[in-house]
């Protein structure tokens, strides 16, 4: 597998350091794993390597990031259950549980879905980065739905531009605290890692963060809840999370961005991806993939009535 090129383009209004800049661009890697690429001579700015990692970026820079091969990886597969909604040779589409991660980190060593993909399909090893084979998208520990699995280098590039180029239809459904001030809206508000907390998004000044928009529909509405579908237009971390909670309807069960006080225990917040519709590899139609709604939720719903 060949190194990866990435490009952007420094948008904001006013100056930003470029390692921190790259942080929130690309939550996947870490700080010093982005500096390490900058003194490498792996990053360029409008064709030029910077001398310092902290170079300020001006609105308008070219960032041409040159992500490395892959490096070997030693992931022990282990024999945990999945749920397999579509396999083929290309690609496998899961029904993922809440309460599993996605991929190793630093607390997370085992029982992620990757190791458990690891089990299921052993030769997955180096596609998509180091620590990742296979993953083209990411759900949050605590959201339960359909997430897509590679089995090669090809199908992970075909089905990854898909979600760069924002041309996959993804469907949410959400049970919020109190009602949203109509029944259908678009949330349009930037994105960016809070500077205090850095495992947390917020609302991002005017002229900061990463353009963010998700859109929503009322299904029903409970006594002191609504249950929304959810249609994300970007695909930023905790996106539909934070927009929610900005309009003072986060999402019931939510220790991060709800009430402190949760109006359900559930153990997990009440998110759920349920619908995703893509473009298989070589295929020109999208096809669309379906995930019921879990035991859990189902029951809290069932309780509302």
């Amino acid at each position: 597998m060949s190194e990866f090129i990435s490009q952007v383009q420094f948008d904001y209004d006013e100056p930003e350091r470029l390692d921190k800049y790259l942080v929130s661009r690309f939550p996947d890697y870490s700080r010093s794993y982005l500096q390490r690429l900058i003194r490498d001579g792996l990053v360029l700015i409008n064709g030029i390597q910077p001398t310092k990692t902290g170079l300020l970026l001006e609105k308008g820079d070219l960032i041409e990031i040159h992500f490395p091969e892959p490096e070997p990886i030693d992931i022990i597969s282990e024999d945990i259950p999945l749920e397999i909604l579509y396999e083929d040779k290309n690609l496998l589409v899961i029904n993922k549980p809440a309460g599993m991660v996605v991929h190793p980190s630093a607390g997370h060593s085992e029982g992620t879905l990757v190791h458990a993909v690891m089990g299921h399909v052993p030769f997955l090893e180096g596609i998509g980065g180091k620590m990742r084979p296979g993953i083209v998208h990411r759900l949050d520990k605590d959201t339960s739905g359909i997430i897509l699995i590679a089995k090669n280098d090809n199908s992970h590039w075909w089905l990854q531009r898909q979600f760069k180029l924002r041309d996959v239809d993804k469907i949410y459904i959400a049970l919020v605290d109190g009602y949203p001030a109509t029944p259908t809206g678009r949330i349009i508000a930037p994105i960016y890692r809070d500077r205090a907390q850095r495992k947390k998004m917020v609302i991002a000044p005017e002229g900061k963060g990463r353009h963010s928009v998700t859109e929503y529909q009322t299904i029903k509405q409970y006594a002191n809840h609504t249950l929304l579908k959810v249609h994300p237009l970007t695909g930023r971390t905790h996106q539909i999370r934070v927009h929610l909670a900005s309009l003072r309807i986060p999402i019931a069960g939510d220790s991060v961005y709800g009430h402190k006080k949760q109006s359900i225990v559930i153990g997990r917040h009440f998110l759920h991806a349920s619908e995703l519709s893509i473009r298989l590899p070589g295929e020109k139609k999208k096809t669309t993939f379906r995930a019921e709604l879990p035991d859990e939720l189902a029951e809290v719903l069932e309780n509302l009535k």
